[in-house]
């Protein structure tokens, strides 16, 4: 499942654990020796518009199996040069935040063993899948359906570890710049715990069907990226979880609206934002780049 969200949420699972959370997602390692790392050349745009509006949208990845060299001249001249980071959540390290807002809401007692919440040919995938957490299928008899799906998604191992996504690395590395965030976790949780039911299952199944080449996904998603190979990555952007109609439109198209629009206000306000947001949210029509060109600004690809 080659979508960001849930990378998100990895490392508060690890770090703190799901029984010291109750009924109710990636782990910073440190090598002994300096890891090898890869050459990127990720996608980078340059937007501009009337009154002197400018700033950069940069693709980012969330996860790595290996570092990569991303900071190309332009991205650090961009970088510099903006005024503000802007990036789906500031406090992405806040763990302790992260796993207090998903106790909060996706304990509900009362929802029975999740194998009762898949279709019968799915459960062998989900008894597999529920091993390699460590978890039976009762210890989500209080847990929503969509904490399960992301638990369960973090607990199959991708080889990829989130001390190398690009995220983490710009906030560590920003300095003294103000940083702005798009959503926040309470706000991307609160997505997951607001949808039906059924959108939540069919998060769950798709979790489950993808569980067998998450792999082969991850490799597949770090390779378009550091090639900067757009056409490939908003093809991921209609495959899982976002094939569903429901969840594309909750969890990816009304995201990107409302993310274009608060870009377009800074813009409009006179800040030169540097926004670094996963790269799926920059690809295709209905892209960042595209959004903010239907807006009237100039969108030019620049890496």
């Amino acid at each position: 499942m080659a979508f960001s969200i849930r990378q998100t949420f990895a490392r508060a699972w690890a770090r703190i654990g799901w029984r010291r959370l109750g009924p109710a997602l990636f782990v910073l390692s440190l090598a002994a020796c300096a890891p090898q790392s890869d050459p990127a050349n990720p996608a980078l745009w340059e937007v501009s518009g009337p009154n002197g509006a400018h700033g950069w949208l940069f693709g980012t990845i969330h996860a790595l199996p290996r570092p990569a060299r991303w900071r190309r001249p332009r991205v650090v001249a961009a970088l510099a040069a903006s005024d503000t980071l802007v990036v789906e959540i500031a406090a992405l390290n806040d763990d302790a935040a992260t796993a207090r807002a998903l106790q909060k809401l996706s304990h509900h007692p009362g929802e029975g063993p999740l194998s009762a919440r898949v279709d019968p040919a799915l459960r062998p995938a989900l008894e597999r899948a529920e091993a390699r957490a460590g978890m039976k299928d009762g210890d989500f008899s209080e847990t929503e359906t969509w904490a399960a799906a992301l638990i369960l998604a973090q607990a199959g191992d991708d080889g990829s570890d989130a001390a190398n996504g690009t995220d983490r690395a710009l906030l560590k590395e920003i300095g003294a710049k103000p940083v702005a965030e798009l959503e926040g976790a309470d706000r991307q949780l609160g997505l997951f715990h607001a949808l039906p039911e059924a959108s939540q299952r069919a998060l769950l199944a798709a979790v489950l069907r993808g569980a067998g080449h998450a792999s082969l996904d991850a490799r597949s998603l770090a390779d378009a990226w550091r090639r900067g190979d757009m056409e490939r990555i908003e093809g991921e952007t209609r495959t899982g979880m976002l094939a569903d109609p429901t969840l594309r439109q909750m969890l990816f198209l009304s995201r990107n609206r409302a993310w274009a629009a608060d870009i377009a206000a800074r813009l409009g306000h006179g800040a030169h934002p540097f926004v670094a947001v996963g790269a799926a949210h920059m690809a295709g029509p209905e892209g960042l780049p595209a959004l903010l060109a239907a807006r009237g600004f100039t969108v030019r690809r620049v890496e």
